[in-house]
């Protein structure tokens, strides 16, 4: 069931409920009404007949009979009047009737007075106290008036009720679909969002309603996807042309090498030409292989508390193996008070490989000048800085440097395939740890805030 119909099907069960609970109230309190009204004029009729009958000498059961004959207010009126025999003693009527159970006078003489039905007349019965007796007057008649007239308005609320359905029902419809038309309008949009068009957006109307706020976060997934679908055709293409220059170089140098007979040596050096080709190819192998792995939000739930020196210092030594040229020195800005404000929490493997590709990338720039990693605390942040006295970066480029495969204008003739600054900040992203980056032409200062272990 869509919507619309299901708001016209909640909309018209809410009228119904309200408007039954409302019909109902006002049948059976009318109806209650109208009984109590009928039932105070059968007692009016009873205690005047009694009045007149034992209190005025002056009439007497004959000329009372005229006087009620002549003066009938209720249809089918009918006053009888028992002594203290229980011995009818008045019957207003010419014709008499059935006389009562001696089990109604009996109970009238003990309440004093009592409301019974016979059939569908009702009847009052009530002990007079006389002068020197005690009656009782039983007035009894049939509400025509009264009946019909909650006939009528029973028939009237069954009218009304269904009149108010139907209304409800067209109205219902009309006012769900007037409602869900902004809806409707974000569905068409977005079905008209493919691959090939992710920077349409969503018109978000008065941006103040909950469809406004809807288009709103749709609008900026939609942000997140483009920038998503951008960076992985980027990625692909880039990784593509990464994987392919090695490959291609080393199917041409075995190719050349197969052409013609070759002497030891020649042999050799294409051989170690095919070997670079190759730890290239396999250096970026891995660098897509764990830039792939920190995207993987499993291995957050796996961080350990490690010491964030010792990390540093295994990955200085690392570089060194690597870099024999540069001095690389570790050191304390200001000495910690405790080991603790040395943890973190996080992977030792993949913040090594951070800072692995950080001392990397500063010894390689540097040519052979020392490189300095400056270990420093905050108040709630651990800080390691590292600083290198090399190229720099361009200043107009400095927006770039995170993303994959990018190279700086001034690094093209540098080894390398520009993954690890774009791997660096995925792991730091991982360990809500924040890089910041300060650059001239004579040197480059990275800057990485750690949040203390908690």
């Amino acid at each position: 069931m869509k919507i619309r119909m299901k708001l016209s099907v909640q909309f018209i069960l809410i009228t119904m409920l309200i408007n039954m609970t409302a019909y109902l109230t006002i049948y059976f309190l009318s109806t209650d009404y109208r009984k109590e009204e009928f039932y105070d004029r059968l007692y009016s009729k009873a205690l005047n007949t009694a009045k007149l009958l034992v209190d005025v000498n002056e009439i007497d059961r004959d000329l009372l009979k005229i006087i009620d004959q002549n003066t009938t207010s209720l249809q089918d009126e009918k006053v009888v009047v028992y002594n203290y025999k229980d011995e009818e003693i008045y019957n207003n009527q010419d014709v008499a009737g059935k006389d009562y159970p001696q089990e109604i006078l009996d109970k009238i003489r003990l309440k004093g007075e009592i409301r019974f039905q016979d059939g569908i007349r009702e009847c009052f019965g009530l002990l007079y106290k006389g002068q020197y007796d005690r009656y009782v007057v039983i007035a009894e008649a049939y509400d025509l008036y009264g009946i019909r007239k909650i006939n009528n308005l029973r028939l009237v609320l069954i009218i009304v009720f269904i009149s108010s359905i139907l209304v409800t029902l067209i109205g219902g419809w009309i006012f769900a679909g007037h409602a869900l038309k902004p809806i409707k309008r974000v569905i068409d949009e977005v079905s008209k969002i493919d691959d090939s068009n992710l920077h349409a957006r969503v018109n978000t109307g008065n941006g103040t309603d909950e469809i406004g706020q809807l288009a709103s976060t749709f609008n900026k997934m939609l942000s997140k996807l483009e920038e998503a679908f951008y960076i992985q055709k980027s990625f692909v293409s880039n990784a593509s042309h990464e994987l392919r220059t090695p490959l291609t170089a080393m199917t041409g140098q075995i190719e050349v090498s197969l052409m013609n007979d070759r002497t030891n040596e020649e042999y050799q050096k294409i051989l170690w030409s095919v070997l670079e080709d190759i730890k290239s190819l396999t250096q970026l192998s891995n660098g897509l292989l764990l830039l792939a792995q920190t995207n993987t939000v499993t291995l957050i739930s796996n961080f350990k508390t490690i010491r964030i020196d010792e990390t540093l210092l295994t990955a200085q030594e690392q570089v060194k193996k690597k870099s024999r040229l540069n001095e690389i020195l570790v050191e304390f800005e200001t000495e910690p008070e405790d080991t603790q404000d040395l943890q973190i929490k996080g992977d030792d493997q993949l913040l090594k490989s951070a800072f692995i590709n950080l001392l990397d990338n500063a010894c390689k720039f540097s040519d052979m000048k020392p490189i300095k990693a400056i270990i420093d605390f905050q108040k709630t942040h651990i800080i390691i800085r590292i600083i290198d006295k090399g190229i720099g970066i361009p200043e107009n480029e400095m927006s770039h440097i995170f993303a994959p495969f990018y190279r700086a204008t001034n690094a093209q003739s540098y080894r390398g395939n520009g993954l690890g600054l774009a791997l660096v900040k995925k792991i730091l992203d991982m360990h809500q740890a924040t890089i910041s980056v300060h650059s001239s032409s004579s040197g480059t200062e990275i800057q990485v805030k750690f949040p203390f272990s908690s």
